[in-house]
């Protein structure tokens, strides 16, 4: 189990939601729908992770996150509609560590909480492994069938996306929001950056990053 994650959110559909996926995910999740039931909910069950509306009943968001920086260090990432960059500032300045606008995806937000999460526990080491691939994020390196492979920073981070989004089709956009902070290129740029990396990993014919035709790209895990 990676966590407890309480999500504070008074739209149902959303917190139902995001629970199941950060459920499928190896976290254990809990919802509440206004932020005085969210407030109890996080001093009651001590979460590792709160994510939570800007927007509540009862008790906004803006004051509930400010409420839980008073009284703990937990990691915060705010959800909202709200697309002014006031507003924004606003969230980050009650306490949040992230902020994400809506509509936003789900997969991105597992990504950022466990940024978010790394971040805050100060992860020593960090080491993906599938099948013959192995990265270590602390000292980036790549090996594939034990063997070292040279990748570019660009690279790396890419082969990274991929590894913690396991059997899961990514669009060029999802590539791009979950890797890089600033990309110069247009959507179809990160093709060539797939391309080479495609090159440097693939051995004996076995190509674990897929092309999903008029999807995206999928890095496929086989089962033991």
């Amino acid at each position: 189990m990676k966590g407890t994650v309480l999500i504070v959110e008074d739209d149902t559909r959303i917190a139902d939601w995001v629970k199941v996926y950060f459920e499928r995910a190896g976290f254990s999740a809990e919802v509440a729908h206004d932020g005085e039931s969210g407030l109890a909910r996080a001093r009651d069950l001590a979460p590792d992770l709160v994510v939570l509306d800007l927007t509540l009943p009862r008790l906004d968001g803006v004051e509930l996150c400010r409420i839980l920086r008073r009284e703990s260090d937990v990691p915060i990432i705010m959800l909202t509609a709200r697309e002014a960059p006031a507003e924004r500032i606003t969230g980050l300045e009650s306490g949040a560590d992230d902020y994400i606008i809506k509509p936003f995806d789900p997969e991105e937000v597992i990504a950022r909480a466990e940024a978010v999460l790394r971040r805050a526990t100060g992860t020593v080491q960090q080491v993906l492994t599938y099948g013959s691939i192995t990265l270590n994020e602390t000292t980036r390196t790549v090996t594939v069938n034990a063997e070292p492979v040279e990748l570019s920073q660009s690279q790396l981070a890419l082969l990274a996306t991929f590894m913690r989004h396991p059997n899961q089709v990514l669009t060029r956009e999802q590539l791009i929001s979950l890797t890089f902070r600033d990309f110069d290129g247009y959507d179809r740029a990160i093709d060539s950056q797939v391309a080479r990396l495609r090159r440097q990993i693939s051995r004996d014919g076995h190509q674990p990053i897929q092309t999903v035709y008029g999807a995206g790209y999928r890095f496929v895990v086989e089962e033991a």
